[in-house]
Formats: C-alpha cells, structure tokens, sequence
C-alpha cells in the first residue's frame, strides 16, 4: 500500500519540478536601496503575486503532506490505458523472462555454483484449456519474498533497472525491462494471477493478486518444485479464451518474441497412431461369427484353415489415436543482425529474409549495416524480386514491412513515417539497444529519433539501388568492349574517390562469398528489377528533392538509338552525346515506335542527337520535377521553341528569319483561320519532311499530359485547366504544301477550298501530335471530300438509296401473291 502511494508521490514531484522549470519566477536581487519602481517590477515578475520577502516566508511556514493515492483506480488505469491491444501482455511475461535468465547467466560468471543444479536457460509457455489458465515458466534468477514485495508489490518498481545499476559490468547486458509496469499487463486478460518463484539460497514462495489493492505471498508447501526460476500463471477472464489456443500462441510469439536470446518452448497436442492389444472377450465376441463361417468351409479351404489357426495365435491389436503432449521450440530463427556480415552465408541471409518477409523465393539484394551516433542501432534491410501486389494500391497505408525492435524485443512495424512511400517495398529489421520508447513500448518518445533513423534507412537502401545500378554500368561497358564498338560512353571525369569505392566494394563482394555473374545476367537483373520498381524510383523523383539527383541515375529509357530490350541511363546518355549537344532531348507518349516516327524529331536525327523515348505516365509527372542531370537541361521535343545551341543553329536561323518575311502575310491569315484554337503561328526550325506540326507551350502540359489527367475519373477539370494553354503551330517554310498554300493565300485570302486545305491540315496535326480533335465531324467530312477527289467521285452526289414507298409496294404485292396461292390451294383440296 505505501510503496505505489510512494510512487504516486514521486509522480507528482517530478511532475512539479517540470512546471518549476517551464514557470520560472523571478528571484529577489538588488539591495535595500532599491527604488519604488524596481520593487514593483519585482512583484509584477513573480507567478503568484508574491514579493520575494513573503515568498520566503511561505516556504519556511509551509507544512509538508504527501499525496494520496487509490490504488485500485490506479492499477484501472495502468491496465486499461496504457496498452494499445491485449496480446502485449504475452511480450512483457517473455520480456521479463528473457530478463530473469540474462541475470542470473550473468552472475553465474562470478558465482558458477548458481548454475550448477539447472545449467539450461529456456522460457516455457503451456496452455491448460481444463483449467482456463495459462503458464510463462524460466529458469532464471527467480525471486526472494522480499523481491516479489519490490518489484511486484511495488507499482513502477523496475528490477531490471536496480539490477543494472548495482552491476559495475552492466555493458554486456541485454535487459529489457525498464519501467516496472510490464507485468500489470497480465491484467488485461487475467482476473488472477499467481507467481511461483524460487530464488538461489531461498525457500520457494507464491505471490497471489487479483487486480485490486491487495496481495499475498506465502512460502510454497510444496517445496522448490521449480529448482530454480519463475512461473506465471494467469487465471483467464471469459473473453481471453483465445490466448489458450497453440496457433494463437505460437503468432504471438513469433510476432513479439521471436528473436529473444533465450529457447522458447510450447507444449502442443498431436494426435499420433497407436498399436494397443485388443480385450480377450471384445476379441470373442468378433471372433465368433467369423469362427462359424470357417467351420462350414473347413472341408474345403483345409489349407486356409491352418493359416487362421497360426495368426490367431498371435495377439490380436487395434490402432487408435492418441493425444500426446509435446515441447515445441518456437523461436528457432536468429538475430543475425547482431553478427558481424563477413560470418554470415547468403544462403544465411536468404532464409533469414524468407521468414521475415514470407516469401517463397530469395532477395533481389541486401544490406547489412550498423548506425552509430545519436542513436545506435543495427538494421538489415532487403529487396523483394517480386514487387508487393498492394504496393500502388495502398500507397497512402503502411505495408507493415520494417520491423522495430529493441534489444531484440519486437516493437511496431507499423510507423508512418520510417521510410518514405516510395521505399515502401523495403523489407527489414531494425534493432536499438537504446531506443528511447513510451512506457507501453509502443511508440517512439520523440520524432526526432525517428528523423535520424529514417535519414539512415533511406540513405542505406539508396545505396544498395546504386550498387546494383553500378554493376550495371560496368557489365554494359564490358559488353561493348567485348563486342568490339567504339566506345562512346566511356566517362568523361572519373574521380579517384569513386574508383577507391568501387575496389572497397569489389572487396566486400569477395569476402561474402558473392558469386560473379555474367555481363549479360547482371544487367538482365537490373532489367527486372526496374520492372518491379521503376515507378516507385520516379516516385522518389518526384517527393524526394533531397535524394533526387541519386534517384535519376537509377532509371532507365529507351531512345532513338537503343535496340530492343535495351535501354540507357542518363549518365551513360550524356557520356554519349553528340558533339556540340548541350541538352537532354524527351519524347513522351504511349508506343515507342510512334514516338521514334514523330515529326517532332526530324531535325534532332538529322543531327545525330539521341533523344530519350519515355513510355511510362510515371514520366510526365517526374519530368516536371527532374529539371537537369549533370548540368545539362531537359528539353521536352514535344513542346514551343526547341533550341539546339549549337555553330549550326544559327546558320539556319539566318535562312528561317529570310523566310519568314516572305511567308508573313500567310502566317498572319493562318492564325487568323485558327484563332479560336492556337495561340500563335511560327517558322519551325525543327521540320524537315512533314509540313506542320502543332506543339505545346513552354509551360504548358503536352497532349500526353492532358490526356493523363482527363483519364482520372475523381479529377477536377478546373484544377488543370490553366496548365492546358493554347497550342503553337509550326510550319516547315521550305516544305512544297506550304510554299503552294501561301502562294494561293496571296493570290485569294477567301478562297474557301484553300481554307479547307489548310483547316485539314491543321487536324491532321492535332491528330498526329495526340491532340484531341476539335471538331471531329468536320475532319471526317474533310477526309471524305479528299478521297472522293482523289477517286474522281463527285462530292455532291448523294447515295442511291431505293425510296420507302417503292419498297412497301413490292412487299404488298408478294403478299397478296401469297394469298392467291393459299385460296387455290384449298379450292383444289375441296374438289377432291
């Protein structure tokens, strides 16, 4: 009763020092000399209106009193508020366990002979569904009486703490407890609990509670039946029948406690085949029947006869099936993290992969790293080959794929903000021996914590992609000296830093016993998993401004100048660019070999410029973001006044700028003919062999855009209206359609035929440009009419169609023939 008033009290007063140190009140300075107006300063300054002279007095007069506390409403709210679900309780009981054992391996190294009668350390878990009770046995320290009135009479006591604090060698330690509520959890799914504890060099007692303001120890009758230990027994309310079921049992201790140091144990059931004799006179009884039918074949069958007579000599048996109870160690999976990464297989990190993340086949890659510094922790992490099915469907909800634990104790995979949603597919661990948690061991106290694990986890799995994007690299580069090209994208700057890295790496590959693959298999790997995961690395592109610049040299395209199958990164692009080429050319839209066919392009081959062919709609949104790539600018070839930059650039402008005098009145009638539907009317310089083109504005989105955005079903129109600006067409002076067409305007600005031309041609390019139409009536017509001239048909001329009276006539007149037919019939049929 005193020792949880004592804790409220020691509450309380930590609770008042806080407010002291948020509310400080002025203290009394200056001397007797002091002015009216510095005393009034002071009293203002004071919290409670007090003078400093009647502040001191307050404090000597002041009478002491302790707080008083009702301990069945706290222990209410230490049970009912303080977790989040009722399963925790099974992970304190371990915990504690886990503890119990640590202590007493630890004190045997001074004292061996504590060890001697029960050397084992292990935890045991049994289930008695008679009884509704369920058992957490160790065989660690155990407890004194006066142990089990400290640490579970006394509310917020924690053993483990004091523990800690008495051992001068506490660093090899891996104790968990710290807070000295865990044990109350019990109550969550227990009206009773009973303690049996055994402690070296004392009797055996049995500590009783039911929850409330009371309980009982009392020296075990029974003797030391433990020899050595703990065993919890919980005596289960009605709805926690679930906890006595195996499966249950088993989950939970994989899910919280499957990495404890120490054996864990379940006693299961199993249901095995069993040879038992069967009773002589149930033997009789089925023998009888059998024994007259022999007799009535004994004249027949005598060699049969002697048979039967030789087996039922033997004893007769049956087979039933029997319940047999057995122990079952549940945590057989290690805490591999904790070893050093040069000692552990890959075949070791693929099984351990596969029970973390259930997955039937091996890691596409791993990670295995220790952080020190603000916080200390180790942390494997891994790349699925296949990507999660949910991975875009639940982007917004947490894939519960990296697991927290503290001194390998399981916390939470549930945090929303460990990695960023584009990492999601990230599996792992990570484990602190210092993570600073709430009481309930739930949650991080601080988000600052949590800051610098994310920082940590982001930089360690971009590093694994950049690895597996280096080795890419390399086995392209080895291809290409293999085939014997030129090797045009060899590296402009090579650093002696990255080439130190890339030996370190080599170094580390052969110390983990990595097997080498072949140029072709490393980049069909890298292939694949692009596949799986380029779109959550354009995603990082497009959220991740910090990790940008990384995250663009992962990706991959297709281009003007790759093969099928292949592709290029935006390094090996640039290595690869023409001479006098300073910017990274893009074509967006849905089939690759439309793209490579647009006339949007015609100049930029001619030159030899390689241009990028994205496919993906995850390339529209990351292009907005990506701006530039080793200080060459994106250029979008798709959109208004494409520059080259280059000696032969202004050679053309000169001979562009000559033509467009001459084609200026036509251009001013075009716009005029289009007016409702461009923005302006401009020379191209980037059309050879097609005569028009119609492109976007520089800021505004491309045709592919605005069809990605008027695909989704939710969106609202108004909020991208503005982006989708008014197009530009650009005509190609120097193609003969347009040369004959402005000769014509010069000659009849209302020539109607011409404005047909000109509007059919404008059409086309929308078409051609994946634009939507304007109106599709009117191209349909246009086409129509160019057809019909082209076949020498007579546009006006009508379809033939037969008249409707014409028809309904014929018809009645097979009717009425019809009915001839039927009346002679039965006029014949009367005569006979």
């Amino acid at each position: 009763m005193v020792s949880a008033k004592t804790f409220i009290v020691t509450l309380a007063v930590l609770c008042a020092l806080q407010c002291m140190l948020v509310m400080p009140y002025a203290a009394a300075e200056g001397d007797a000399s002091a002015d009216a107006g510095s005393i009034a300063r002071e009293e203002s300054a004071s919290f409670d209106g007090l003078s400093p002279a009647e502040r001191k007095l307050v404090e000597q007069s002041g009478e002491k009193f302790e707080f008083q506390a009702e301990v069945s409403r706290l222990m209410d709210i230490i049970i009912n508020s303080l977790y989040s679900k009722k399963e925790i309780f099974l992970r304190e009981l371990i915990s504690n366990a886990s503890d119990a054992c640590d202590k007493i391996r630890f004190l045997a190294l001074s004292d061996p002979k504590l060890t001697e009668e029960k050397p084992d350390f292990e935890i045991r878990i049994e289930a008695n569904k008679e009884a509704n009770t369920l058992s957490i046995t160790d065989s660690g320290i155990g407890m004194s009486k006066k142990d089990l009135i400290n640490n579970l009479g006394t509310i917020a006591k924690s053993g483990t703490s004091q523990f800690l604090e008495q051992a001068a060698k506490g660093d090899n330690l891996h104790l968990i407890g710290q807070f000295g509520v865990g044990f109350y959890s019990v109550y969550l799914v227990a009206d009773k609990v009973t303690v049996t504890s055994k402690s070296p060099n004392e009797p055996q007692y049995i500590w009783e509670s039911a929850a409330d303001a009371a309980y009982s120890i009392a020296e075990d009758p029974r003797g030391a039946t433990l020899g050595r230990g703990t065993r919890v027994t919980l005596h289960l309310k009605k709805d926690a029948a679930e906890y006595l079921e195996e499966t249950t049992l088993r989950n939970l201790i994989k899910r919280y406690s499957e990495f404890i140091n120490f054996p864990i144990f379940l006693h299961t059931t199993k249901e095995v085949d069993k040879e038992v004799p069967v009773e002589e006179e149930a033997a009789a009884k089925e023998a009888k029947p059998e024994e007259e039918k022999k007799e009535e074949d004994d004249e027949t069958q005598p060699e049969v006869k002697e048979v039967e007579e030789e087996e039922a000599k033997k004893p007769k048996t049956k087979t039933i099936k029997e319940k047999v109870g057995e122990w079952e160690r549940v945590n057989k999976n290690k805490a591999i993290w904790l070893r050093d990464s040069k000692e552990i297989t890959k075949e070791e990190y693929n099984a351990f992969y596969q029970s973390l993340s259930k997955d039937s086949s091996d890691s596409a890659a791993h990670i295995h790293f220790s952080a020190e510094g603000q916080i200390d922790f180790k942390a494997i992490l891994f790349i699925p080959k296949t990507a999660p099915k949910e991975m875009f469907d639940k982007m917004n909800s947490k894939l519960e794929n990296i697991k927290l634990y503290v001194r390998r104790v399981f916390i939470s995979d549930s945090f929303d903000d460990l990695v960023p949603r584009y990492l999601n597919f990230i599996v792992g661990v990570v484990d602190s021996e210092d993570l600073p948690l709430n009481v309930s061991r739930e949650m991080l106290q601080q988000s600052r914590v949590l800051k610098v694990i994310k920082k940590k986890l982001i930089s360690k799995a971009l590093d694994m992609i950049k690895k597996m994007s280096d080795k890419e690299d390399k086995a392209v580069d080895k291809l290409e000296e293999e085939a014997g090209g030129e090797k045009k994208d060899k590296k402009k700057k090579e650093d002696e830093e990255k080439q130190e890295e890339e030996e370190e790496e080599a170094e580390e590959e052969e110390e983990e016993g990595a097997v080498k693959e072949e140029p072709k298999d490393t980049v069909k790997n890298y292939n694949t998993f692009l596949e799986q995961y380029a779109k959550s690395i354009k995603l990082g592109i497009v959220e991740d401004a910090k990790n940008r610049k990384k995250l663009a040299k992962f990706v991959r395209f297709r281009s003007t100048k790759t093969k099928d199958g292949e592709s290029v990164s935006l390094q090996r692009y640039v290595d690869r660019m023409a001479v006098g080429q300073k910017h990274i050319y893009y074509i967006t839209g849905d089939d690759h070999k439309e793209l490579i066919k647009s006339p949007y392009l015609e100049k930029l081959l001619k030159r030899d410029y390689e241009v990028l062919v994205m496919t993906d709609p995850m390339d529209e949104y990351m292009m907005q973001h990506l701006d530039e790539f080793e200080d060459h600018t994106f250029v979008n070839v798709a959109k208004e006044d494409i520059k080259f930059g280059d000696k032969q650039e202004k050679a053309e402008k000169k001979r562009v700028e000559k033509k467009k005098e001459d084609l200026k009145s036509f251009i001013d009638w075009y716009k005029e003919l289009l007016k409702d539907n461009v923005e302006k009317v401009v020379i191209s310089n980037r059309l050879t062999d097609t005569p028009l083109a119609v492109v976007s504005g520089q800021y505004g989105y491309t045709a592919h855009m605005e069809r990605l955005m008027k695909a989704q079903a939710l969106a609202d129109p108004s909020r991208y209206q503005f982006m989708s600006s008014k197009k530009t067409v650009e005509i190609n002076p120097f193609h003969p359609l347009i040369v004959d067409l402005a000769a014509r305007v010069e000659k009849d600005k209302e020539d109607e035929a011409v404005k047909g031309v000109a509007q059919t041609l404008f059409d086309a390019a929308l078409v051609q440009g994946d634009f939507e139409l304007v109106d599709k009536t009117r191209f349909t017509q246009s086409v129509v009419a160019l057809l019909n001239d082209k076949l020498g048909l007579d546009a006006s001329a009508k379809a033939d169609v037969p008249e409707l009276a014409e028809e309904e006539e014929e018809e009645k007149k097979e009717e009425e023939k019809s009915s001839d037919d039927s009346e002679s019939s039965e006029e014949k049929k009367d005569e006979l």
